[in-house]
């Protein structure tokens, strides 16, 4: 081989050498230009993944107005919610209260255990004081609960040295002071609003109420360990459902002790929420996202189960014979909505698409329609859509060249490896198109994150998960979560255990909604006028 020939080889290799370096680095650079056009959607742009069809209608004339939409836009009714006023302070124990004379004191005097035809034969000989911290809507307010103390008068037939007082106020925790007002408002405050306790204990500081930080994670803790049984009688309902939907989401949790995340770093763990057929919803807490955590959480559960493209849905499904896997449409839109950028032409085609199955579901929805109608509606308008819509798919995948690293391409790829999942819904109306029920419980979780960031420990992410379970519920279900909870961290310690599932919330509302335990603080002006009388009688 001559040095000419030599050369040309060499050159011919390099150049092959070169093309495929340039391959390389071309989808590198695609790949790269992906994540920074998302970054900056996450930054900059709207994160809403609605879909406006846009018009092809001829274009108006000058003065020429669009016809009016006849549709009247529903409005959803919000109610109103009180938030209590900024008050805290900082104490070293939670043994004593210590409050400044800027916060109020309501005297509660309770009778003396006493006839009243007997009363004249005991006199007062000093009294015994209790007092609870108690919150009301905008201000905080001390309990003050004057008990007198009777001593029996000397006579001939007196018992000598008879000595008489009311029994204390009930406390929901032992040896503390804290009203169940006051425990009801700072689980409201933590896991609805968002207001972490480091705030609300300023804001009690701010309100001139000194007591230690510590003691609010305590009563938080104590609470949530109260309520865990009722929120495990809900996860069993929950489980009892024939359509039952479930996600996972993060949340940065402290390890358990001698099981150091390493330094400066916060483990991360995962809220595993599942929805039920009768509107309760579970936050079920494991320190993993691995597949195993599906099969013990879901135990014996028979039905449809709806979730997401996760493999260890799918992976469970294919195992147990009882369980038919649904996938969400939402996550298979989402994956088409973020191909608009690359592939706008085709990813259009596929979102009008998906939303004319959601024209035909929000038609059904506003006519109430029964599952017999739902269902026939289904196999006559929605099914030759989706059908449609996966032999338009098949046909791209065969007609068309597309790379694996197109967005489009994964999209498409996602959907149909899903495609019997997403068919599920045409066979049950009770299953519906998608998890966006079961997401609308996983925002206020999300929100919260952004303030109080991490729980300290797993026990503390346990805890947070019973109490948000079973607030989110009571919003599902129309209950008042103040009210629940006064009534059920009340009743609780007393209700018997065989029947704890009668205060979720969902039977809650049917069994003791009607005329729920309330705090003292709500009784407070029945219990001055009622005071007034007694000593007026006397």
């Amino acid at each position: 081989m001559s040095n000419q020939e030599r050369a040309a080889k060499m050159s011919q290799e390099e150049i092959v050498a070169l093309l495929d370096s340039y391959q390389n680095l071309s989808a590198r650079f695609d790949k790269t230009q992906l994540q920074l056009d998302w970054l900056k959607r996450q930054l900059f742009g709207a994160k809403s993944e609605r879909h406006l069809v846009s018009e092809v209608s001829r274009q108006l004339t000058l003065g020429e107005m669009p016809p009016a939409d006849p549709q009247i836009q529903a409005t959803v009714e919000i109610p109103a919610h009180k938030r209590g006023r900024k008050s805290q302070t900082e104490s070293d124990s939670e043994g004593d209260l210590r409050f400044d004379e800027s916060v109020p004191v309501e005297r509660i005097v309770l009778p003396a255990p006493v006839a009243a035809a007997e009363r004249e034969q005991y006199e007062q000989i000093g009294e015994k004081t209790t007092r609870k911290l108690a919150q009301r809507p905008g201000s905080y307010v001390i309990l003050e609960y004057v008990r007198p103390v009777l001593k029996k008068k000397a006579d001939a037939e007196a018992i000598a040295d008879e000595i008489i007082c009311a029994t204390a106020p009930a406390m929901v925790l032992d040896r503390s002071f804290a009203d169940v007002s006051l425990l009801a408002g700072i689980l409201i405050d933590k896991f609805l609003y968002h207001l972490p306790l480091y705030r609300q204990h300023q804001r009690m500081a701010a309100g001139g109420v000194h007591i230690s930080r510590g003691s609010l994670t305590n009563w938080v803790h104590r609470c949530a360990e109260l309520l865990a049984p009722i929120d495990a009688a809900q996860l069993a309902s929950i489980l009892a459902s024939s359509v039952l939907a479930m996600d996972e989401t993060p949340l940065k949790v402290g390890l358990e002790k001698g099981k150091p995340p390493g330094r400066g770093k916060m483990a991360t763990g995962y809220f595993w929420p599942v929805y039920g057929d009768r509107h309760e919803v579970c936050f079920h807490f494991a320190p993993t996202r691995s597949h195993s955590v599906v099969p013990s959480l879901l135990a014996d559960f028979k039905g449809t189960l709806l979730t997401d493209g996760y493999e260890a849905y799918t992976q469970y499904a294919s195992k147990a014979a009882a369980v038919r896997h649904a996938a969400c449409w939402v996550h298979t839109r989402r994956g088409f909505e973020k191909a608009l950028d690359s592939d706008h032409e085709l990813a259009d085609e596929a979102l009008v698409r998906i939303g004319l199955l959601y024209e035909i579901e929000s038609a059904l929805k506003k006519s109430a329609a029964s599952p017999q109608k739902v269902l026939a509606r289904r196999a006559v308008e929605s099914k030759p859509a989706v059908e449609a819509f996966f032999k338009w798919l098949q046909d791209l995948q065969t007609e068309r060249a597309l790379l694996p690293t197109s967005p489009f391409a994964k999209a498409m790829a996602y959907a149909l490896e899903r495609e019997a999942g997403l068919k599920v819904f045409l066979e049950d109306p009770s299953v519906p198109l998608d998890t966006n029920h079961l997401e609308r419980q996983i925002r206020p979780v999300a929100i919260g994150r952004k303030n109080w960031l991490f729980c300290w420990t797993e026990i503390g992410a346990r805890y947070a998960g019973v109490v948000q379970g079973l607030l989110s519920t009571c919003r599902l279900q129309g209950v008042d979560p103040y009210t629940y909870l006064v009534d059920v961290l009340q009743r609780v310690q007393d209700h018997p255990a065989r029947e704890v599932a009668d205060l979720t919330p969902r039977l809650w509302k049917a069994r003791f909604a009607g005329a729920p335990l309330q705090s003292d603080l709500d009784r407070l002006p029945k219990s001055i006028e009622a005071a007034s009388r007694q000593d007026g009688g006397d």
